[in-house]
């Protein structure tokens, strides 16, 4: 019995261990087939679970103001660490005090510090010891050569590894027009201003670097030399100017903070070109202070209230509805329309009997109102269509990405009412931006062409080296009549130049201004009703250089609310900087036999005087000490003779004497 079970029991071991060979034999083939058949493919996955290629980031191109300076640029910084298992034991004894006293002295740490750092690394085996982050050039440049990381990397241990971050030159000022292009954590790329407007021209094209994947999933560069080496992206030469982006930007600061104001923006444009000078949006943070926050003068469409009045009052000059000299009456200075909603003049019991043209320089929304609903009330698409024509409806277009569409309501919309029309002719249920209404008053100002905000001159090196140039781009080559535009011309000139005009507190003896007040209730459905104020024009008046719109939203209201008092100054202080900080083109307005003509002095080189008769004394002497002169004034009154005559060269501190009558 105990024979019989001991014999089953081996038989059964027996079958059990050639069970065991045979499947011994299977993996031995399977082993075969895998290293013959498929061992490139596991040999692939492996490396690249340890080595892969990384991507370099190119060095995106610079962007520089209208006089080559520096907005933006791309600065390397350096990442220095440490292969400890490199350098062998005779080299790094010899080596390890004197690198230990030169690193404390070039990174500002002790050299117990860096001796312990570089000790205990060794000791660890830590092949990717971080030593220092975010060096400068200098900086990086020091270390290479300091003893035992000067050897080559498999001798002495140095890894240096680079990235490459987006530098401001000039601060925060115009922050959200340079803009930038990053990626957000869904791997989406978010693209503000400039940067990302011209994204593809400036990032260039990445390189690449082998890395080895080394202890606690750190990746360890393979050799001393880039797989490719990256390609450095085009340069940008953009419109803006650095004096009057500082100007506009601390003007518009100042009136912020005096007026404890939510936000508010400022765009200086050139007349002729549509180059943008200078661009600010400042909002509030929580602590109250002010930053560039959003692009407002862009992104921002809002109600633009008394501004508008202007574009009214050309669709009723164009459509002979009215003429310059055509009186309205004002009554009271209120209009109520279905017996519930109402226009008020700011002035109470209204202005009377006044003309279109001092209805318009008094912003009087009664007159406008009036004018408008009276004349276009059965046929309310005519002045719609002229706000059409004009091209009113219509985005600009830019190529920083955001802005905000106009509103331009049609009286084949659903939601049309009988209030539309009246509404919008002084500026309400109709949405502009900043920037927008800038563009119309610019065309003005350039003669009724109006031309495309530009923010861009040129990009060097791009399409095989040649240079690009962005040219003048008209967008209507007349927005009205001759006859219209030296009507309006002369109203944008009384608002500033007359005692009755809105803006008659920033009038200022050395040159004119033209332009338009607003003042523009928003949050008006609720309880506690807040205000827009603007003042959007140009200068001088008889012939424009730059274009300026000034726009503050919500300042505090026991502080002041009206455009004329807290939009008009920001224009008059930028405008008058701007001013005094050209001085090779000045425009004097001359009053002789009670007719008023121009006459331009253009000054070629601080060295030729220029000719003087004729000029009234202020004028002439803030020429002159703007130009470096000593002037002394005989009498009172004009030039009648000057001590130096026209086109003499003359030096810094020299003296001049105006004879005056």
């Amino acid at each position: 019995m105990i024979k019989g079970d001991f014999k089953k029991t081996m038989n059964r071991f027996y079958i059990i261990c050639f069970g065991l060979f045979i499947l011994a034999i299977a993996i031995f083939f399977k082993l075969i087939f895998i290293q013959y058949n498929e061992g490139s493919f596991y040999k692939n996955i492996a490396k690249k679970r340890t080595v892969k290629n990384f991507e370099l980031q190119a060095s995106r191109g610079n962007i520089f103001s209208d006089d080559k300076s520096l907005l933006a640029t791309s600065v390397t910084k350096y990442m220095i660490r440490w292969d400890s298992k490199a350098p062998n034991d005779e080299k790094y004894e010899k080596n390890i005090n004197n690198l230990s006293q030169k690193l404390s002295l070039i990174l500002n740490k002790s050299k117990e510090h860096y001796k312990k750092l570089l000790d205990n690394g060794r000791k660890n085996n830590n092949r990717y010891l971080l030593i220092a982050n975010n060096l400068s050039f200098s900086q990086y440049n020091k270390i290479k050569n300091l003893p035992l990381f000067n050897l080559p990397s498999i001798k002495g241990g140095l890894i240096v590894e680079t990235k490459v971050v987006r530098a401001h030159p000039i601060g925060k000022i115009a922050e959200r027009t340079i803009g930038y292009e990053k990626k957000d954590p869904a791997g989406h790329y978010i693209k503000v201003g400039l940067e990302g407007a011209f994204g593809q021209i400036l990032k260039g094209e990445n390189g690449r670097r082998l890395k080895q994947k080394i202890a606690k999933g750190q990746w360890k560069p393979i050799n001393d030399n880039n797989e490719k080496e990256p390609t450095e992206g085009f340069d940008i030469y953009s419109t803006l100017n650095i004096n009057i982006q500082d100007i506009a930007h601390h003007a518009l600061l100042s009136q912020l903070e005096k007026y404890n104001a939510d936000h508010g923006t400022v765009v200086v444009m050139e007349t002729n070109s549509g180059d943008i000078k200078a661009i600010s949006n400042l909002g509030k943070t929580k602590s109250g202070k002010y930053y560039e926050k959003l692009n407002y003068a862009i992104g921002e469409a809002h109600e633009p209230g008394s501004t508008f009045k202007l574009m009214s009052i050309i669709a009723a000059l164009e459509d002979k509805v009215i003429s310059g000299n055509d009186f309205i009456e004002t009554g009271n200075g209120e209009i109520t329309f279905f017996n519930k909603y109402k226009v008020k003049d700011s002035k109470e019991g209204g202005y009377g009997k006044i003309t279109t043209s001092k209805a318009f320089e008094l912003s009087s929304n009664t007159a406008i109102v009036k004018i408008i609903n009276e004349n276009y009330k059965n046929n309310p698409e005519q002045f719609v269509n002229r706000l059409y024509d004009m091209g009113l409806n219509k985005p600009l277009g830019l190529p920083i990405k955001g802005e905000g569409l106009p509103k331009i309501p049609y009286p084949s919309d659903s939601n049309w009412s009988g209030l539309n029309l009246p509404w919008m002719a002084f500026g309400y249920g109709i949405l502009l931006t900043p920037l927008q209404i800038l563009t119309f008053y610019n065309s003005i100002a350039n003669n009724g062409e109006m031309v495309k905000p530009k923010f861009i001159n040129k990009v060097s090196g791009y399409e095989k080296g040649s240079t690009k140039v962005f040219k003048k781009e008209v967008i209507n080559p007349s927005i009205c009549s001759s006859s219209t535009l030296s009507k309006v011309k002369k109203m944008l000139y009384n608002v500033v130049d007359k005692k009755w005009g809105t803006a008659h507190l920033i009038k200022d003896s050395l040159f004119s201004i033209s332009g338009k007040t607003g003042t523009c209730q928003v949050d008006y459905a609720k309880n506690e009703v807040q205000y827009i104020s603007s003042f959007v024009g140009y200068f001088p008046s008889n012939d424009p250089i730059y274009s300026c719109i000034v726009v503050i939203h919500k300042p505090n209201k026991k502080k002041g609310y009206y455009g004329s008092q807290v939009a008009a100054p920001v224009f008059k202080e930028i405008a008058k900087k701007i001013y005094n900080s050209t001085p090779k083109l000045r425009v004097f307005n001359i009053k002789k036999s009670q007719k008023t003509y121009q006459k331009s002095i253009k000054i070629e080189s601080l060295d030729g005087i220029p000719d003087l008769k004729g000029l009234p004394a202020m004028d002439a002497l803030s020429l002159l000490e703007n130009m470096g002169l000593k002037v002394v004034l005989k009498g009172t009154g004009k030039v009648v003779n000057q001590s130096i005559k026209k086109g003499v060269k003359v030096s810094k501190n020299e003296k001049i004497i105006l004879e005056l009558s």
